[in-house]
């Protein structure tokens, strides 16, 4: 126990991110939980040993009537035992998963009830997962015995046409089955562990040999994490791989390093293009290889000629038609299963050349007839109404026009609607043959036409009902050619990408196909056969409306709704009409089984051919063997079972024939799936779990010439013990993709091509998109197909192989009905899985969760290969095919889009991402100033430097308003607006003065306060503030503005008030009644302690007084006032502003933007700190303009407020902040139609010159641009709209004034500037950044871009840190215990070199200088200042630097719901919080797309994604995230968000 305890412990420290004291506690019991002692009763009955075997049939009952096991049908159970012992291995490091968080509300399932049919359907879901049946164990042939049994029971088969390797073992005498274990929870893989882990085969994944039979535990590699490692510990071992791949590719890479010559660390160098970016894994030395000899083309036995074959279809139709009118042609069923109707030969024939007539002479007119012989028509029919598609098919034969039998559309947005609609235009129909009944039932517009379906070209529909047909004249005969090459029907066929094409069959291939099955299955005349399969395609419609016909056999049609009511209605068919062959697929054979407890009496004896149209899919061999076994004391022979192996493109490509009574049935192939996966065939050895049996498909159609060549690149042949894809040279088989002569040339005109790439002959083969190989015998074996072929990291892996393993990882609390879809998307230049299963409407989140992170076990294990994402949708959301199945296609848009709406999700880019760049190495610094600076000259580079114009002298602002009083007393300097737009307060020169000398008075009598002292103005933006800052200059005090608390939400923003009163030392603050009465409250009093408040002074009603006199600085260098701001990453500092600083920054500032008394400028800022307060507060004063101030908050109510004020005032020059803009953008967008007509509005921006947004950022250039084109209409000119810069330790470096050139855009290199360097690009180049100059330098400023590590000053072009040398820098922080190294660090610095006596301040940010080709004032080249990022704020991942707002931008685009993204990083982790704008339910949709877009523009691997509500995430009143206040809100579990996934 005190081992299992520390185990415990090491798995707990490791957990990668369930961060919060509450998860930790959650996760610790949990694991712990196992451990504590179970009831007594409960832990009797779950160990002891399963009890004797009962006989399966019994058994089954017993599991059919509980309910839950329905689910039982999907099981293989040698796969399900394979699997169990797969996840036996993996049992320690069960929990290691965190669990993903989920707000309650989040988890509401979508009510069943809405969207669920009434249960009878239960029965029939999904032909997908019902393929990979089921079965019991008492069937299976090779039962899990110790893998030496069949190992050495396998035959070495006749090796004249296989190689050596290719063992097949054969069918062995049953076994008695393996007791199934009661599925009791999890108790049922600890009993696994301890009962079967002694017989695990050696792992051979692990490079140490190991005892057979030696408890396994788990080697140091084993994919999947070894057990006490932890998550931060993995990302950071061998060079960013993580440690869990493999040992043997461990070994290659360091063989491949060893080989590598060694280079010189370059400092400059860095990889580039996608070949270098991504990790090439290196091929390993292990994997197996074909071996054997190059495959000879394999030929079908020849096509006999009969005599009384007809030339034609239509001539058998009519030879019957007239010869055996009574003989029945096709029984239909109705929905309990009765004959419904019954079509003789002679009803046929009339009723299809009466359609034949009416279509060629009725529809139209003499001389313009709608359609003529070639046309093509689709055939609307549906299954349940198989003669009126009979009636329509042969009648368009006998028309010669093309019948394009589809499926009837149910929605205007079905699944694959749109696909459906090009088939329908690449096959010009324009015509629809329907029933009346169904033509009724097809989705109307409200005037009663059908309606126009998504992407369907424009259709007439016509009913073929046989009351609206016309009986043909006398003299009127059907013109029945030979049959030619002409196109007789079009098939259907979805391809891999989900684009629906139309194989066209030409009338001599339609004639050969039914002859060549007439040969294969030696059908007789008037034989009976039932069919279960869709008339319209494929099967159903070869051997049940056209081979049927050619051999006047009686069909009986089984719909698929006739089988959801009645599972056994096709084998009670069989019985009473004593058929000799029945069309099914494995569901077929097993809801049979299911339901064959009903039916004692039934006899199977009379069938011959017991057809299975999917046994191509591995996965159908133990339906078959199930069947079987349930049905041979029912008369059924085992030798009739015959799979078929067929293709749209191919038609039927081989079948097996029934053998002889007695003979031995046909071998199985036991291959290894991790061979498989190298395309090679290896009899399974080393690992039974994970084998795949196979049976054969019989041989290759009579006629008919079959080659194996590789799947992708040329048609190359492969070699005997190799999997490739089946080619087909047949006249059975398709022409090509009708309308689609591209695609046509690739499929249907492959000629295969030897070792050398030469032809191997003249004849055009088909590839059938099947996978397989050639067996002993020159049996055809199938293993998967090439629309399930998933190509990850250069191996293929079956997506039904791996639905089968998912299915057997006890889905039965999880799974809805076992519908299950794997697909893969290419995320980062590889093919990553996605499994995305539908939850029962029952399933607990522990129950998902656990199933979830085992299926990924037992993939791993069984596949040896990662899962992307596991998803899990409420039941009955997935879209549908037409005949209930999973529509892949649609699955896998909606996840790419975001549309698929997860209940739970798991994503583990961790594990399966395994081509990411190496880390950069970051090389040491030791790069002398000598060899720099020659470096620099060589290169031929510029220092990069920039400066502003020169600047006159200075005077003190306290003056300058006296000044003013005194000159010119009424001009007015202030207006402010409130929501309305009216002025309600104004402020002369001389007003304000004298308000400021009452202030001064005020402080003087009632502050006690001394020279320099510090007092705090807390008042809302307006005049007030204005008069409290010079009231202070006056009184010889130290004025702080402080941004006043939120009323409403005082808990979070009275502290910051507190904090900076503190760390200001504050002698006494001046506000506002309002304010102070709020400052006093009870309320305050709940988040601060209001007895300590220094003295506090209300300025609303103050006695006229004036000081006995007004202060002056000794010298400019005196503080004039402290700003304090609180920085993205969280930090507040003061910066202290000299009265020469603050003279000089206005002067720069008038210069700039020439501002002087007659003109008028519009201020929609926050006057607290930084360029807004100087703006706001300092510049009208000093220069003399007028400013018309406009708080941001009463934008809130009055959007258009701003843009409104600029119109009536004719506003030149504007300043604002971002968040101004983005109001403006996001809220008058829309209306700026009504903005521009509005009477009382009437906005027109034409006046506007410059609209500059004052900002401490990299400028947002999406956002102004967004700006400028909106507001366009109202006249505001593309040139307008620029940005400023400034940063604590200088307020305003840059500030496009009127003078300058327009701000330049340039675009750079994103993967060069996470290396810290700018290569520029021309614009569109993928991974491209536009980044935007900000703003002209203003005068008096040098800037020089420095390499923060040397100090030495960098090239033009180079990214570096902004260094700034200015007279209006801030002096230095305002620190309470003299931290004196910090401030001269950032306000005094030298360069390493080059010239050492100018004393710099270091902004923080990162940037670079470009010598552009505009001219500046002076007509000398223009420097653009270009601003990257703030340094504090970058995150060091992998060893490259990256910016936030870079890895934001692709998150808020990745999906329409997305309102706003933060990142941030936690322990190596890279953590991502989305603001969710729509409804919950798309929460987990974000998880994927945003997982998909880091990895695919950033390279990164996500660790957490956090979807919260919108609003949550922190922004300062210039608009910036407060990414660090996020950060700590997170880890405080603050944020209650909607969903937290921990990604694998």
């Amino acid at each position: 126990v005190a081992e299992q305890g520390s185990r415990i412990m090491v798995l707990l420290s490791s957990l990668p991110g369930d961060i919060t004291q509450k998860g930790y506690e959650k996760k610790r019991a949990k694991l712990l939980a196992s451990y504590i002692p179970q009831l007594p009763s409960k832990t009797s009955s779950s160990s002891s040993a399963p009890g004797p075997s009962t006989s399966s049939a019994s058994r089954h009952h017993r599991a059919h009537r509980s309910g839950g096991a329905r689910d039982e049908r999907y099981r293989s159970d040698i796969h399900t035992e394979a699997v169990q012992a797969a996840l036996a291995k993996h049992k320690e490091e069960k929990m290691a998963l965190p669990m993903p968080t989920k707000r309650r509300s989040a988890f509401v399932q979508s009510p069943i009830d809405t969207c669920t049919p009434p249960d009878t359907s239960s029965a029939s879901e999904d032909e997908g997962s019902l393929r990979r049946k089921a079965a019991l164990s008492a069937v299976l042939a090779q039962s899990l015995q110790s893998p030496e049994y069949w190992i050495n029971r396998s035959v070495q088969s006749s090796s004249t046409s296989s190689s050596a390797s290719s063992t097949l073992s054969h069918g062995e005498p049953k076994t008695q089955p393996q007791p199934q274990l009661q599925p009791a929870a999890s108790v049922l893989a600890d009993v696994l562990a301890h009962t079967r882990i002694g017989d695990v085969p050696p792992d051979v994944t692990s490079s140490t040999p190991q005892e057979r039979g030696s408890r396994v535990d788990l080697p140091p590699a084993v994919r999947g994490m070894s057990r006490g490692q932890s998550r931060s510990s993995m990302l950071d071992t061998a060079d960013g791989v993580p440690v869990n791949s493999r040992v043997s590719t461990k070994i290659q890479q360091l063989l491949n390093t060893l080989k590598r010559p060694k280079r010189p660390p370059l400092s400059e160098f860095f990889l580039d293009d996608s070949e270098e970016i991504v990790e090439v894994p290196q091929p390993d030395p292990n994997t197996p290889k074909p071996e054997g000899r190059q495959i000879i083309p394999v030929k079908g036995e020849p096509l006999g000629v009969v005599s009384n074959w007809p030339p034609a279809l239509q001539a058998a139709l009519a030879r019957w038609g007239a010869t055996q009118a009574k003989s029945p042609a096709l029984t239909a069923l109705d929905i309990t299963g009765k004959p419904l109707y019954t079509l003789t030969y002679g009803k046929l024939w009339s009723r299809s050349l009466k359609l034949a007539y009416t279509l060629l002479n009725k529809l139209g007119t003499k001389t313009e007839p709608v359609l003529q012989p070639g046309d093509r028509v689709a055939l609307v029919y549906p299954n349940s109404d198989p003669g009126m598609f009979w009636v329509a098919f042969y009648g368009c034969l006998l028309a010669e026009v093309i019948p394009v039998p589809i499926e009837v559309p149910l929605s205007r947005q079905d699944a694959g609607s749109q696909q459906i609609g090009f088939l329908l235009g690449s096959c010009g129909v324009s015509l629809a043959l329907t029933s009346e009944v169904c033509l009724k039932g097809l989705p109307k517009t409200p005037n009663g036409e059908i309606i126009q379906f998504k992407g369907w070209p424009r259709m007439k529909w016509v009913v073929t009902d046989t009351k609206y047909l016309t009986k043909p004249s006398k003299d009127w005969q059907p013109h029945i050619p030979t049959a030619n090459t002409d196109t007789a029907y079009i098939e259907y066929k979805a391809s891999k990408e989900g684009t629906v094409m139309g194989v066209a069959v030409s009338k001599i291939s339609m004639l050969t196909h039914c002859q060549a099955l007439t040969q294969a299955c030696n059908y007789c005349e008037g034989e009976t056969l039932v069919n279960v399969l869709d008339c319209k395609k494929d099967m159903g419609m070869w051997h049940g409306v056209l081979t049927s016909v050619m051999n006047r056999i009686h069909t009986i049609t089984v719909p698929y709704a006739v089988m959801k009511a009645c599972p056994m209605s096709w084998v009670q068919r069989v019985h009473i009409h004593k058929a000799r062959v029945a069309l099914v697929k494995c569901r077929d054979l097993h809801w049979a089984m299911m339901a064959h407890k009903d039916q004692k009496d039934t006899n199977l004896s009379s069938i011959r051919m017991l057809i299975v149209a999917d046994g191509a899919n591995p996965w159908s061999v133990s339906s078959c063997d199930a069947f079987l076994n349930v049905f041979q004391s029912h008369g059924l022979k085992p030798e009739v079972i015959c799979p078929c192996a067929t293709s749209p493109e191919a038609l039927t490509v081989a079948i097996r024939r029934p053998g002889a009574r007695g003979a031995p049935l046909p071998a199985r192939a036991i291959l290894s799936m991790g061979g498989l996966s190298h395309g090679v065939i290896r009899v399974n050895t080393e690992d039974k779990n994970s084998a795949l049996t196979v049976q054969d498909v019989g041989h290759i159609m009579p006629g008919a010439l079959m080659c194996i060549v590789k799947p992708d690149g040329p048609p190359q042949l492969c070699k005997t013990d190799e999997i490739g894809e089946i080619v087909i040279n047949s006249r059975a088989g398709g022409t090509m993709y009708y309308g689609l002569p591209g695609v046509t040339k690739n499929t249907f005109e492959v000629i295969p091509v030897n070792q050398a790439g030469a032809p191997i002959g003249e004849i055009p083969f088909t590839r059938t998109g099947l996978l397989g190989f050639v067996g002993p015998g020159s049996l055809v074996f199938v293993v998967g197909k090439n629309e399930g072929l998933l190509m990850v990291s250069g191996r293929r892996h079956n997506a039904d192989d791996l639905v089968a393993t998912a299915l057997a990882v006890e889905p039965v609390k999880t799974v809805y009905r076992g519908r299950i879809a794997v697909f893969s998307v290419t995320v980062f230049y590889d093919e990553r899985i996605v499994i995305v299963a539908e939850q029962r409407p029952d399933a607990s989140e522990e129950d998902s969760f656990q199933w979830m992170s085992r299926v990924l076990q037992a993939i791993d294990s069984i596949h040896q290969v990662g899962l992307y994402c596991l998803a899990l949708v409420p039941a009955n959301t997935l879209p549908k095919t037409p005949l209930g199945g999973i529509h892949i296609c649609e699955t896998k848009q909606n996840f790419l889009e975001g549309n698929l709406h997860p209940c739970n999700i798991l994503m583990c880019p961790h594990t399966c991402v395994t081509n990411l760049p190496k880390p950069r190495q970051k090389q040491p610094v030791d790069v002398g100033p000598a060899s720099m600076l020659v470096g620099n000259l060589v290169a031929g580079k510029r220092i990069a430097q920039a400066t502003g114009r020169e600047l006159g002298v200075h005077q003190f602002l306290s003056e300058a308003l006296q000044w003013r009083a005194q000159t010119d007393p009424d001009h007015v300097l202030y207006v402010l607006l409130n929501a309305k737009g009216v002025a309600v307060c104004t402020a002369t020169c001389a007003q304000l003065h004298k308000r400021a000398e009452k202030i001064t008075a005020t402080l003087m009598e009632r502050g006690g306060l001394n020279t320099g002292d510090n007092v705090v103005l807390l008042y809302p933006p307006g005049i007030d503030l204005i008069a409290a800052f010079y009231g202070c200059l006056y009184a010889g005090v130290i004025p702080v503005t402080v941004r006043p608390p939120h009323p409403q939400n005082l808990a979070a923003t009275l502290p910051t008030v507190r904090m900076i009163i503190d760390v200001s030392k504050a002698a006494c603050i001046l506000t506002t009644q309002p304010l102070m009465r709020i400052l006093r409250s009870r309320e305050a009093a709940a988040s601060v302690n209001v007895k300590t408040w220094p003295t506090i002074i209300d300025t609303d009603d103050l006695p006229r007084k004036r000081p006995p006199h007004i202060y002056k600085p000794p010298t400019a260098e005196m503080l004039a006032y402290l700003d304090f701001s609180v920085s993205t990453t969280g930090m507040l500092t003061g910066v202290k502003m000299s009265h020469a600083a603050v003279s000089t920054l206005c002067r720069s500032i008038k210069l700039q933007c020439e501002l002087y008394s007659s003109r008028q400028i519009a201020i929609c800022l926050d006057p607290y700190c930084g360029l807004g307060f100087v703006l706001w507060c300092l510049s009208s004063v000093y220069s003399g303009h007028q400013s018309i101030l406009i708080p941001p908050l009463e934008l809130e109510c009055s959007l258009p407020l701003w843009l409104s004020t600029l119109s009536q005032y004719k506003i030149r020059d504007t300043f604002c902040s971002y968040s101004v803009m983005e109001l403006c953008t996001k809220g008058l967008g829309t209306q700026t139609e009504i903005l521009k007509v509005n009477a009382c509005l009437c906005v027109n921006l034409s006046c506007v010159r410059s609209c500059v947004v004052i900002a401490e950022e990299r400028p947002r250039l999406a956002l102004t641009m967004s700006f400028s084109k909106l507001f366009k209409d109202l006249g505001l000119s593309s040139r307008a709209v620029s940005t400023a810069f400034g940063s604590r330790v200088n307020l305003a470096i840059c500030l496009q004034g009127t003078a300058g050139p327009d701000p330049s855009t340039v675009y750079v290199d994103m993967k060069s500037l996470r290396h810290d360097r700018v290569r520029l690009v021309e614009r569109g180049a993928p991974q491209s950044l536009p980044l935007m100059e900000s703003g002209t330098i203003l005068p008096g400023v040098r800037v020089i871009i420095v390499n923060p590590e040397t100090r030495g000053p960098l090239g033009d072009s180079h990214l570096g840190e902004i260094w700034v040398n200015s007279p209006h820098s801030a002096s230095g922080y305002y620190t309470i215990y003299g931290e004196e190294s910090l401030q001269a660090d950032h306000f005094n610095t030298r360069l390493s070199f080059g010239e050492p006596h100018t004393l710099w301040a270091r902004t923080g940010y990162l940037g670079f200088i470009k010598r552009t080709e505009l001219l500046d004032a002076s007509g000398d080249r223009h420097d653009a200042l270009f601003v990257v990022g703030s340094l504090d704020e970058t995150l060091e991942l992998r060893g490259l630097r990256y910016h936030p707002i870079d890895i934001e931008t692709s998150v808020s685009r990745a999906h329409r719901s997305i309102a706003e993204s933060a990142v941030f990083t936690w322990t190596n982790l890279l953590v991502v919080v989305a603001e969710l704008s729509g409804s919950e339910q798309e929460a987990l949709d974000l998880v994927p797309l945003v997982t998909n877009v880091v990895l695919e523009e950033h390279h990164l691997i996500v660790g957490v994604v956090v979807i919260v509500d919108p609003g949550v995430i922190p922004i300062n009143s210039r608009g910036e995230k407060q990414r660090m206040h996020l950060r700590d809100s997170f880890l405080a579990d603050q944020l209650d968000p909607i969903y937290v996934a921990y990604n694998m």
